[in-house]
């Protein structure tokens, strides 16, 4: 970088969870968002008002051109994420892009194949291993306090968290899949992180859309435009996943359901020695005659900021550690897209 003591970035996509990345940005006191890219202009012209970025670009071409952009955060539809990160790696920017990797495995192994030719990092924004409950579970994991780690259980229930019906996230063509793709991720990943476990070997899968085609389950997430009139995705999506060693892993990825809460994130781990809960955070195991269950977890944190941009700026002037590894990314590709083709064909689906 020409500017060893800032990080500068320039943003592809300006919708609503780019609000929230600058904010993040801004808030590490060496990193800066410089310039914003959306093909909507009016988009990007809020974000930058509201965000205090300075420059419009009119092309991400402009973009990846400008040697004054260090990093670039791509948070535009699946379908264009391999594209936009190829490209910015080739035009030597390193990248930070939203969650899921790509619309499938191969588009991701790609993207891996791009960032290795370019000597840049790339990060997957897989933000909820970054909280300091995932942190403090990995941390007691690996220290051997549960045992081995047996059986798992992650979901993203949502009673009416369906993105604005209408937009790319309802349309399979640009988003691949639904909940699957879009809340499945977060509750898959943080649940392998937290086993320390990414070596799946087979999965089965369903998917349902029970609500969104009836126009019904619509959440309050999102300002991409309405453009779309069918709901061709899954609004629930389920899978048995087996891991190498012998553990097991249930996913449950709910926009709409009749559940009794508004939503619930989570992930319990089962245990040889004891089991551990994400919400509430408990530590439960036998201690002497009684059998405890720990909720004042304290233990050592790999990143105490929890910030998947401060990550890649610490990581760029620093080095500290990324703690999304690409390689864990497509192997989270490759069991969403094992979900999908065991929901289609009705058959278990082997991971080479």
């Amino acid at each position: 970088m020409s500017n060893p003591e800032v990080v500068r970035f320039g943003f592809i996509g300006a919708g609503m969870i780019a609000h929230h990345s600058a904010k993040n940005v801004h808030r590490h006191p060496r990193g800066r968002v410089t310039a914003v890219y959306d093909t909507n202009p009016s988009r990007a012209a809020d974000l930058a008002a509201k965000q205090g970025v300075a420059k419009v670009c009119g092309s991400v071409e402009e973009m990846l051109a400008d040697p004054e952009i260090d990093a670039v955060y791509i948070a535009v539809p699946n379908k264009f994420h391999a594209a936009s990160v190829v490209a910015a790696l080739e035009a030597g920017k390193h990248v930070l892009v939203e969650k899921p990797l790509a619309m499938n495995a191969a588009e991701g192994a790609a993207m891996l194949a791009a960032a290795r030719a370019s000597g840049r990092a790339l990060l997957v924004g897989m933000n909820q291993r970054y909280t300091p409950a995932a942190q403090t579970i990995r941390a007691a994991v690996a220290a051997g306090e549960a045992g081995e780690i047996y059986h798992a259980k992650a979901y993203w229930w949502r009673r009416a968290g369906i993105p604005k019906l209408g937009t790319w996230f309802t349309q399979k063509a640009l988003a691949g899949a639904g909940a699957c793709n879009d809340i499945g991720v977060h509750a898959l990943d943080a649940c392998l992180f937290m086993m320390g476990n990414f070596d799946p070997v087979t999965v089965s899968g369903a998917t349902y859309a029970k609500f969104g085609p009836r126009g019904l389950g619509e959440g309050g997430w999102g300002q991409s435009d309405r453009e779309h009139t069918d709901f061709d995705v899954d609004d629930f999506a389920t899978a048995f996943i087996r891991m190498r060693n012998g553990a097991t892993v249930t996913l449950d990825a709910v926009w709409a359901s009749h559940y009794p809460e508004e939503q619930k994130f989570g992930v319990e781990l089962y245990g040889t020695e004891g089991g551990f809960s994400l919400d509430p955070l408990q530590f439960r195991h036998p201690g002497g005659d009684s059998y405890l269950v720990e909720e004042d977890l304290q233990r050592p944190l790999a990143l105490p900021h929890g910030d998947r941009f401060h990550n890649l700026i610490n990581h760029l002037l620093e080095g500290e550690e990324l703690l999304v590894q690409p390689e864990q990314a497509l192997v989270v590709q490759k069991i969403l897209d094992a979900i999908n083709e065991s929901a289609r064909t009705g058959r278990e689906v082997v991971i080479a």
